[in-house]
C-alpha cells in the first residue's frame, strides 16, 4: 500500500514524504525547516481498513470524552458514550483521507520534537524504581528524580513514548472509549529549560501541522488564574477566545500530592461536533470532545502550609494519549478499534466464531477487556512481573483472570489434545507480540516465557473455574433468595467471597463484578477480616504519583557526586564533604556517635545490583601520621544519584568536615563479595545451559556469607539437576579464566549479547563483566580477576518462593569453609548426643523417629479412651426433646480433649444414646483454642436438619468457623472464653429446631 496521507489541511501540501508549510498563519511558532518522513509506517492491517471502511459507510460515529487528565490520574470525569451521526463534512474527509497507523503516530511524535533539540529517551520498565508506585503509571514517572531535584538532568529536554499500565478504574475497560489498563503516553519534558511559550506553540504545531488537526475544531482550556497561558493561546497561536475555556483547579491544576511540585495546566480537545456552536459548552461531554494533549506546567511548590513558592527550576511534563490520537486519526469509534488494539479483538472474534461489527454491546464489551488485557498482561510478563498473590502479581494474576472469564462466557476454547482442552490465551497473545515490534522489542525476544506463564495460569485457574462458577451461583441464589425472604438488600458475606478467593481463586473484584451483573452486593469489610485472619493481605497500587521537594534538594546543590575509585583500589585519601547525625548535617561528631560521612571520593562499594556495600574504616591523621580519629564503616548506600553515604560510628576521637581521611575497605570482606558476585554471573549462565535459555534473573543477594539468586521458572530442580549446575560451575572455576571488563555503549553491549540484571538502571555508557565463553552481564559490581579465586561452589538451598519464581542459595570462597566447618561441628555435637559415628548418625536417627511414631499413637488411643470414659460419664445427662416423638440431646463440654479425642466421644455417645439422637460437644484442648463437634443420628438427618450447618454459626462465637457432612460435623475458634455461652446457645437452638420438628 502506497503511503497515506494527513487528514486534509488548508496550511500543507503534500511533497513526497516532506510536509511543507503553504499559508501558515503569522501567529503560529515558526517551524524549523521541514524534515524528511523517517520511514514512517502508514500502511494499515487490510481487515482493520475494510472494517473501519464498512462501518463509515453506515453513517456512524462513536465520540467519547478520553481526558488526558485520565490518562494523568483521574480518569473519571466523563459522560457515558453515545452514537452520534457523522457531520457532512466528516464524510468527506473520511473519502478523501486514509488512516494513520500507530506506529507512524508514535514514531513522527518522537521525530517532530527530536527535530526540536529533545533527546529521544527509551520507554522505562513498567516496574518502577518509585517505591511509591506499584507500576508505571504516568509518561513523568521516570523523571521524577530530576523534577525533585535529586539527580543532576542529563539532558536539557527529553521525549519518550512511555509504556503505561493502570487498574485503578478497570472495571470501565471496554465499557468507555478511552480507559485502559495499558496504554503509550508520548511526552516532551524540560528540565529547566523552555516553559509554557514553547511547549504551547509546539503542542499547537504538532496537532495543526504535522498530524493535519483542523484548526476550528481544537478547543483550549486553561487554568483559571493563568493568564499568561490564556495570552500565549489566545495572541501568539491565534485561538479565538471562545475556543478557550478557563477551568478551576480540581479539572486544571495539577498537584503531586498534598505538598511537593505542582502548577497550572493546559489541555487540548479535539471537537467531532462543531456544527453544535460555542455556546454553553462542556469540554467534559463525551459526545462531543476527546482530550488528547495535556500540559503540565510544573512552576510552584506546594508548602505544608497551602502556601505555592515559586520553583528554581520551572519544568515542562507533558503527555499526548496514543491510543487516542490514533482514534482521532484513524476516525474510528473508540481506542480499542485502532490499529493499536482491533487485531488483538478481531483475533479474539477469530476463536470465538463472532462478527465484532454485528455482535451485541456486551459481545463486544467482553472482546474489548481480551484485547485491552492481553496487552497489559504480555508487556507486565516481560518486564518480569509473574502471576502472584501480591503485590504487581495480583495485578497480573486479576488481569488473566478477567481475560478468561471473558473468553470462556465468549465461548473461546483450545484447541483440544489427548481428551485435555488447551489453553487460548497463548492464541491471542501471540498477536499481541506480533503487534510489539515498535512498543518493545524484548517482548519478542520473550515470546517463548509470556506464552507459557499465560498458559500455566490459564490451566490452573481453569480447573477450579467451573466449580467455583458454580458454588458462586448457589451462593447467589442464596442471598437473593435470604433478601427476598427478610426485605433487605441481597449480600454476599466477606467469608463467602474469601473462600472464593482462597479455594478457588477468584480474586474478590471478579466475585463483586459477577454479583454486580446479578444484583448481589458483597460484604467487604467482612472479605478484609477474613484476609487479616489468614495473614494474606494484598498490596494495593498507589495510583498517584507523589512528589515532595526535600531538604536533600538543597544538598546535590552543596555537593558534588562521589568519585568512586574502587575497582583499582581499596584504600584512598579523601575529603570529608559532610557529616550527617540523624539526617541532620553537622561541622564535627565524636566518639561513641553513629555518622554518616559523605567523601568526595571513595573505595567503598555502594549497595546496588544486589551486591552489598562494603565494610572498612576511615582514619583521620594530622602530621607524622598522628591518629587523630577512627570511623568504623558498616554499610555504605547511594542516594541523591551518585553520592555515597557512608554510614558507620565513631570509634575514637573527634570526625570535622573539611578533614582528609584515609579511607581503607576491609579486604577480607571485599573478596568475599567479588567471590559471590561473579559465582551469582556463573550461576546464571549454567541455569541457563542446562535448565533453560528462558530462564532470568528476578532478584538477587551477593553478600559477604552466602549470594542469593531469584530466577523465573516454574518447577522445582530436582537433587541431579542441582549437581550437574555444581560440577559445571566448578568446572568453570578450575578452567582458571581470567574476566575482561569493558566500559561500552548500551546499544553495543546488547548487540553482544550482554545481559542486563534485574532491576538495573542503565546510561548510555555501560560496564560489561565477561567471563571469556561462560558468561557476559552488565554489571557495576566488584569481581575476581580470575574465577580461580572463588576456589570452589556449593548449593545450600533451592525453593520456591513465589509462583513462578525459584530461589537459589550458595556459598563460595572462604564463606564455604565456613560452611562446612559449621556442618562438621553440628554432626559432631549429633554424635555426642546420640552416642553414635558420623555414619550412624541417620539409622539412629529414623529409630527414634519410629519410637516417637509409636509412642505418640500410644498416647492419641489413650486420649481417645479417656475422651469415650468420659462420655459414658455425661452420658446419663442426655434429655428428651419432641412429643410424637422422643429425641434424646446432649450439649456438654469435655475438658481438654482435643479435636480427634472430642470426635471419638461423639461418635461412641451417638451410638450410646441411639437414634433419634443429637449430640453437640465442645472443648479448650489448647490455650487459645477451641474445638466443637455435632453428631446427628439419622432420623435427625432426615428431619431436615445437618450438622454442617448447625455448627458453623455456633463456631462463630468462639471467634471460629467449620463444617461438614449432614451427620458429622466439626469446628473451631480462639476465645475459649466464650464456650460455655456457645454450648448454651447450641442447646437453645437445637432444642428450639427439635421441639418444631417432632411435634
Amino acid at each position: 500500500m502506497a503511503a497515506l496521507k494527513l487528514p486534509n489541511s488548508p496550511r500543507l501540501i503534500h511533497i513526497r514524504q516532506r510536509l511543507v508549510p503553504f499559508t501558515a498563519s503569522t501567529m503560529l511558532f515558526p517551524k524549523p525547516p521541514s524534515l524528511p518522513l523517517s520511514n514512517y509506517s502508514f500502511a494499515v492491517l487490510p481487515a482493520f481498513l475494510s472494517r473501519s471502511l464498512a462501518l463509515f459507510s453506515s453513517g456512524i460515529l462513536v465520540c467519547s470524552n478520553s481526558s488526558l487528565r485520565g490518562a494523568r490520574g483521574n480518569q473519571s470525569r466523563s459522560k457515558s458514550a453515545s452514537i452520534q451521526p457523522v457531520t457532512e463534512e466528516l464524510k468527506e474527509d473520511q473519502s478523501k483521507d486514509s488512516l494513520v497507523s500507530g506506529d507512524s503516530i508514535r514514531q513522527r511524535f518522537l521525530d517532530f520534537y527530536a527535530s526540536r533539540g529533545h533527546k529521544i529517551l527509551p520507554s522505562a520498565s513498567l516496574v518502577p524504581d518509585d517505591p511509591t508506585v506499584l507500576l508505571t503509571i504516568a509518561g513523568m514517572l521516570p523523571f521524577k528524580p530530576i523534577f525533585l531535584g535529586k539527580i543532576p538532568r542529563q539532558v536539557p529536554r527529553a521525549t519518550t513514548a512511555q509504556r503505561c499500565i493502570r487498574t485503578n478504574d478497570v472495571e470501565n475497560v471496554g465499557r468507555t472509549a478511552r480507559h485502559h489498563t495499558f496504554f503509550e503516553m508520548l511526552g516532551n519534558f524540560s528540565f529547566g529549560d523552555y516553559f509554557k511559550k514553547e511547549a504551547i506553540r509546539w503542542s499547537w504545531e504538532l496537532s495543526t501541522i504535522e498530524f493535519g488537526l483542523p484548526p476550528e475544531r481544537l478547543w483550549i482550556s486553561v487554568y483559571e488564574d493563568d493568564d499568561e497561558a490564556f495570552e500565549i493561546w489566545h495572541n501568539e497561536v491565534g485561538v479565538p477566545v471562545e475556543r478557550i475555556k478557563r477551568m478551576g483547579e480540581d479539572d486544571n491544576f495539577w498537584m503531586s500530592g498534598a505538598t511537593g511540585p505542582c502548577g497550572p495546566c493546559s489541555e487540548i480537545y479535539y471537537d467531532f461536533h462543531p456544527e453544535r456552536g460555542h455556546a454553553d459548552v462542556d469540554l467534559g461531554d463525551d459526545t462531543r470532545f476527546i482530550e488528547f494533549y495535556n500540559l503540565v506546567f510544573m512552576q510552584y511548590n506546594k508548602k505544608d502550609d497551602g502556601k505555592l513558592e515559586p520553583l528554581k527550576q520551572k519544568n515542562i511534563d507533558t503527555g499526548l494519549g496514543l491510543e487516542r490520537m490514533a482514534r482521532i486519526l484513524q476516525k474510528v469509534p473508540n481506542n480499542y478499534e485502532t490499529d493499536l488494539i482491533y487485531p488483538i479483538i478481531e483475533k479474539a472474534s477469530e476463536l470465538a466464531n463472532i462478527s465484532y461489527a454485528l455482535a451485541d454491546e456486551q459481545t463486544k464489551l467482553k472482546l474489548k477487556v481480551v484485547g485491552d488485557h492481553l496487552r497489559a498482561i504480555a508487556y507486565l510478563i516481560s518486564d518480569g512481573v509473574l502471576p502472584s498473590n501480591i503485590g504487581r502479581g495480583y495485578v497480573v494474576r486479576r488481569l488473566i483472570r478477567r481475560v478468561v472469564r471473558a473468553g470462556r462466557s465468549l465461548g473461546i476454547k483450545g484447541e483440544v489434545r489427548n481428551n485435555l482442552e488447551e489453553a487460548f490465551l497463548p492464541i491471542i497473545a501471540e498477536k499481541v507480540i506480533e503487534l510489539s515490534t515498535h512498543i518493545d522489542s524484548d517482548v519478542k525476544i520473550k515470546a517463548p516465557r509470556i506464552l507459557e506463564e499465560l498458559k500455566k495460569e490459564e490451566l490452573h485457574f481453569v480447573q477450579t473455574l467451573e466449580r467455583g462458577e458454580t458454588l458462586l451461583e448457589k451462593m447467589l441464589a442464596n442471598a437473593l433468595s435470604n433478601a427476598q425472604k427478610s426485605g433487605t438488600v441481597p449480600c454476599l458475606s466477606g467469608k463467602e467471597a474469601f473462600l472464593l478467593y482462597d479455594t478457588f481463586g477468584f480474586p474478590v473484584e471478579l466475585t463483586t463484578e459477577i454479583a454486580e451483573e446479578h444484583g448481589v452486593t458483597v460484604d467487604m469489610n467482612g472479605f478484609d477480616f477474613e484476609m487479616e485472619n489468614q495473614r494474606r493481605l494484598s498490596r494495593a497500587a498507589h495510583n498517584v504519583v507523589k512528589l515532595a521537594v526535600e531538604d536533600g534538594a538543597n544538598l546535590t546543590e552543596n555537593i558534588n557526586e562521589t568519585e568512586f575509585v574502587g575497582y583499582d583500589t581499596l584504600s584512598a585519601q579523601a575529603v570529608v564533604e559532610s557529616v550527617m547525625v540523624n539526617g541532620s548535617p553537622v561541622t564535627q561528631v565524636s566518639e561513641g556517635n553513629d555518622v554518616e560521612v559523605l567523601l568526595n571520593r571513595t573505595p567503598f562499594y555502594a549497595e546496588s545490583g544486589g551486591q552489598i556495600g562494603d565494610h572498612g574504616f576511615l582514619y583521620v591523621t594530622r602530621g607524622e601520621n598522628k591518629q587523630t580519629a577512627v570511623v568504623e564503616i558498616k554499610d555504605v548506600q547511594k542516594s541523591l544519584g551518585d553520592i555515597f553515604v557512608h554510614k558507620g560510628t565513631i570509634r575514637e576521637g573527634v570526625l570535622e568536615v573539611g578533614r582528609e581521611v584515609e579511607a581503607a575497605v576491609d579486604v577480607k570482606l571485599r573478596q568475599r563479595a567479588k567471590v559471590h558476585h561473579t559465582a551469582t554471573h556463573l550461576l546464571q549462565a549454567a541455569l541457563k545451559k542446562l535448565i533453560s535459555q528462558e530462564i532470568s534473573q528476578s532478584g538477587s543477594l551477593v553478600a559477604f556469607d552466602r549470594l542469593r539468586f531469584d530466577f523465573n521458572y516454574g518447577y522445582a530442580l530436582t537433587d541431579s539437576q542441582l549437581e550437574e549446575i555444581e560440577q559445571l560451575i566448578n568446572g568453570w572455576i578450575e578452567a582458571a579464566t581470567f574476566l575482561e571488563t569493558k566500559v561500552m555503549p548500551l546499544k553495543d553491549a546488547k548487540e553482544a549479547g550482554a545481559i542486563a540484571m534485574f532491576g538495573e538502571k542503565y546510561g548510555e555508557q555501560v560496564r560489561v563483566v565477561e567471563v571469556p565463553g561462560v558468561s557476559m552481564e552488565l554489571c557495576g559490581g566488584t569481581h575476581v580477576s580470575n574465577t580461580s579465586e572463588i576456589r570452589v561452589f556449593k548449593i545450600i538451598s533451592e525453593q520456591g518462593i513465589a509462583s513462578g519464581v525459584r530461589r537459589i542459595e550458595a556459598v563460595a570462597g572462604e564463606a564455604f569453609i565456613e560452611y562446612i566447618n559449621g556442618r562438621e561441628s553440628q554432626m559432631k555435637n549429633l554424635c555426642s548426643m546420640l552416642k553414635v559415628k558420623a555414619e550412624e548418625v541417620a539409622t539412629r536417627v529414623e529409630k527414634l523417629l519410629e519410637e516417637l511414631r509409636m509412642s505418640r499413637n500410644e498416647i492419641a488411643n489413650l486420649r481417645t479412651k479417656a475422651a469415650v470414659y468420659k462420655a459414658l460419664m455425661i452420658a446419663n445427662k442426655a434429655f428428651e426433646v419432641g412429643t410424637s416423638q422422643k429425641i434424646r440431646v446432649l450439649v456438654e463440654s469435655v475438658d481438654d480433649a482435643d479435636a480427634d479425642s472430642l470426635k471419638a466421644a461423639a461418635e461412641h455417645l451417638i451410638d450410646t444414646l441411639q437414634d433419634p439422637a443429637a449430640v453437640i460437644l465442645g472443648s479448650c484442648p489448647d490455650e487459645g483454642k477451641v474445638s466443637l463437634v455435632a453428631a446427628f443420628s439419622p432420623a435427625v438427618v432426615n428431619m431436615g436438619i445437618q450438622a454442617g450447618k448447625f455448627i458453623g454459626p455456633i463456631a462463630k462465637l468462639c471467634g471460629g468457623g467449620g463444617g461438614g457432612r449432614p451427620n458429622f460435623a466439626q469446628a473451631g475458634g480462639r476465645m475459649p472464653e466464650n464456650l460455655p455461652s456457645a454450648l448454651e446457645k447450641a442447646r437453645e437452638d437445637i432444642v428450639s429446631i427439635l421441639s418444631e420438628k417432632a411435634r
